[in-house]
């Protein structure tokens, strides 16, 4: 294989991209499959990469999960977000075969700019979200399940639903890392049970030292650089990846 053909290889540059994801989780606690699906996306269909980047995030959430195990809020975990999540989950990977490749980069493009646009308001305006209506915190977990289960990216909905909740930092981090864990975990049972998993193992395996190196890399890292400058900066980055999804889409 030429270098050319190498460099034109779209599974070389998602490889890339996990690595860039998981150094940035390391850095900043967020986002290791938004960022990789949202750069992804622009070369690749999101049903292909979903069943590579679901697996190899159960790594990550898993080790997490069970390191900050003392932390976890179960009540809110079992009886507010896994219920509804599971269920919306099931939705969206119902929903996924009977949408368009092109309708689900725009739809994942404008959850990738929202999301990636309140974060930057909040940020400069220093704002904090009051509390939610009960209704309406379960009404966004539900989406939060159903966007999970059409780009196994439902944080952004799900943070936004909790706005406001009496949890702790350390509670709050441990229990969205279990319902990561749980959910990917799910997802990857379905993957295997539809085909798709199967045939993906080989690039899972290819690009596990990736992830480790991204955690070592994004631990050296989280001490030298000023993370609210470099949160702005993903942010950018995310805003730009979801205007261009939407263009691919609509073009």
């Amino acid at each position: 294989m030429s270098l050319d053909t190498l460099l034109l290889n779209p599974w070389l540059w998602l490889g890339l991209f996990i690595l860039l994801a998981y150094t940035i989780e390391a850095i900043t606690g967020f986002g290791s499959i938004v960022i990789a699906l949202s750069l992804g996306a622009l070369l690749l269909p999101i049903p292909a990469m979903l069943p590579v980047l679901v697996p190899l995030n159960i790594c990550m959430s898993g080790y997490l999960a069970w390191r900050n195990r003392q932390h976890i809020h179960w009540p809110t975990l079992l009886k507010l977000i896994l219920p509804l999540m599971l269920i919306g989950m099931l939705l969206g990977y119902g929903l996924r075969p009977w949408l368009s490749g092109q309708l689900l980069k725009a739809l994942f493009g404008v959850l990738v700019l929202w999301f990636a646009g309140r974060e930057l308001l909040r940020m400069f305006r220093g704002h904090i979200s009051p509390p939610h209506p009960s209704w309406l915190s379960r009404s966004l977990t539900l989406g939060a399940g159903l966007t999970h289960g059409l780009f196994a990216s439902g944080g952004p909905l799900l943070v936004y639903a909790l706005a406001g909740t009496r949890l702790d930092k350390s509670q709050l981090r441990a229990t969205l890392i279990s319902v990561w864990f749980t959910l990917n975990s799910s997802m990857t049972v379905l993957f295997l049970l539809d085909g798709s998993l199967l045939p993906n193992l080989p690039r899972i395996a290819s690009y596990l030292p990736l992830l480790v190196i991204g955690v070592v890399l994004g631990e050296i890292l989280h001490h030298r650089l000023n993370e609210q400058r470099f949160r702005q900066v993903v942010y950018s980055l995310l805003v730009v990846t979801g205007v261009l999804l939407l263009g691919k889409a609509v073009l």
